[in-house]
């Protein structure tokens, strides 16, 4: 665990997650077909395609093709074209993604604050999808509720605060991509980054962020004294 900034000393009421990459180890079955879905482009707008999905990883893979093709094909995107894209994304992602591996320490994490604390999901996949993954998998007791894109993550949290009655500084947002450090930043509540191990670190110069982990059993005992016990398990 690194500790970036100083960690709040209000109770924390809310745990909200981002999903690829910081529940599930996705972001390299995603990544591979990214490339698939656009292997008709150049070798050099491919490589730039994939490093702005990288960069965004909480961004929707609706907002991600017309910005590929606005400002890197720099090609018109019919309805009927961004359908046909988005279609053949899920044929190669969406089975994969009921059994890709957990962040390590993922399961136990949401057995433990589950009891402790309302959870949420708050993801940019489109939200039926990200609804039907978390239930197949057998998330969804742990969650209040699972929410997905059209929504932004920033206004997915406001509804969260609105439900709850938590202030921004008794929520906590745990996200793995820049999109999500905005999305806390925006709506004032607090933000841990994950980030595994060998990746580059995408928050460096970014205010308030309160922490970095690698797992989730790190994130865990950094919540161990406010909400989540780690007594039943061993990292």
């Amino acid at each position: 665990m690194d500790n970036k900034g100083a960690i709040s000393s209000i109770k924390l009421a809310t745990l909200i997650l981002d999903f690829d990459g910081t529940i599930v180890e996705s972001l390299p079955l995603k990544t591979a077909a990214f490339r698939k879905v656009f292997s008709f482009a150049s070798p050099a707008h491919l490589d730039e395609i994939i490093a702005f999905h990288l960069e965004n990883g909480g961004m929707s893979r609706y907002d991600k093709f017309r910005y590929i093709y606005a400002h890197i094909l720099h090609e018109p995107l019919t309805p009927g074209q961004e359908e046909r894209l988005a279609s053949k994304y899920v044929s190669l992602i969406f089975d994969a993604m009921l059994t890709v591996p957990y962040v390590r320490g993922a399961e136990d994490l949401l057995h433990d604050c589950s009891r402790r604390l309302p959870l949420y999901i708050v993801s940019a996949t489109p939200e039926g999808e990200m609804q039907e993954i978390a239930r197949r998998r057998g998330l969804t007791k742990y969650f209040i509720r699972v929410y997905g894109s059209p929504k932004t993550k920033a206004e997915c949290i406001r509804e969260i605060l609105a439900e709850t009655g938590a202030s921004p500084e008794e929520a906590l947002f745990v996200g793995d991509a820049p999109n999500d450090w905005e999305a806390a930043h925006e709506t004032g509540v607090r933000f841990v980054a994950r980030i595994p191990p060998g990746d580059p670190d995408r928050f460096v110069g970014r205010p308030g962020v309160e922490g970095i982990v690698a797992n989730l059993h790190e994130l865990r005992e950094y919540l161990r004294e406010s909400v989540c016990s780690s007594r039943s398990h061993t990292p």
